[in-house]
């Protein structure tokens, strides 16, 4: 990806020949968001497949490995940009510590308006010269509108404020601090003054999970980036991670994601290569 932005609008032409024949999974180097509003097409992020009901947002983070299969009623946009293009968003911010990395929008979401910034922002990035001034406040208009519409509470600027999702916040921060001690709950509980109790509530009641769950997505996700772009061995990594015992790191990695680690970087690496 040469420009720090492209936009590509998800019709019958374009995605056709895609369904008939998938591009296999890839690794980006940039960040993609696919707002979806139409149909229900098949994605996959690190190998975890998901089949998506429209009106949907779905976010790929730089580095992750990605596959999409529309089916025939699949429309929408899709955008790409580079990392430092917009300031860090909630999507990029929250995907760190969540399986999924879509966000469900509400039927009634106002179609108008993110189709009107998206087909500005396709108009401006086909000119000769394209202003990526304008294109950069245009997708943070598109984030924006977004965060807002989506059913996570977490997503909501409106909600930003309130003593619950603080805390939860911190703790996230924290988390991504530490998450490679070997550290339970206890411990990010006490950093922030409160019972292991009281956080796994807050945490269940914002995140839909628990702090033991987020915890350890945010460990395994770390592991699958090391698996699939370093040749550190698979105790290696585990260590770094904070699991003392190959054993145990593999136990956990494969009721994850279904496979050993071994067995993840070994097929992941074939489809890619």
């Amino acid at each position: 990806m040469n420009s720090p932005i492209s936009i590509i609008p998800l019709t019958c032409e374009i995605l056709e020949p895609l369904s008939l024949n998938p591009h296999k999974p890839h690794r980006h180097d940039h960040e993609e968001l696919w707002i979806i509003t139409h149909g229900s097409p098949s994605h996959a992020v690190d190998f975890m497949a998901e089949k998506l009901q429209s009106p949907v947002v779905v976010y790929i983070a730089q580095g992750k490995v990605h596959s999409f299969i529309p089916d025939t009623e699949t429309q929408g946009w899709l955008i790409r940009y580079k990392t430092d293009f917009v300031p860090q968003s909630r999507f990029n911010f929250y995907s760190a510590f969540a399986d999924k990395v879509y966000y469900q929008l509400s039927e009634d979401y106002c179609s108008t308006t993110l189709h009107s910034l998206c087909t500005i922002m396709l108009k401006e990035s086909a000119e000769l010269i394209p202003d990526y001034t304008v294109m950069q406040h245009l997708l943070s208009a598109v984030l924006a509108k977004l965060e807002t519409d989506s059913k996570r509470d977490y997503l909501d600027n409106k909600a930003s404020g309130t003593p619950r999702l603080i805390t939860f916040n911190n703790f996230l921060r924290i988390l991504d601090n530490n998450f490679r001690r070997a550290e339970g709950v206890e411990f990010y509980a006490e950093k922030l003054n409160m019972t292991a109790r009281n956080l796994n509530l807050i945490t269940r009641s914002v995140f839909g999970k628990s702090a033991t769950e987020i915890i350890e997505t945010r460990k395994l996700r770390e592991a699958r980036r090391l698996l699939l772009t370093t040749e550190k061995s698979v105790s290696e990594i585990g260590f770094e991670l904070g699991y003392n015992e190959k054993s145990y790191f593999s136990r956990v990695f494969r009721k994850k994601t279904g496979a050993t680690p071994t067995a993840f970087r070994t097929q992941a690496l074939d489809l890619i290569s």
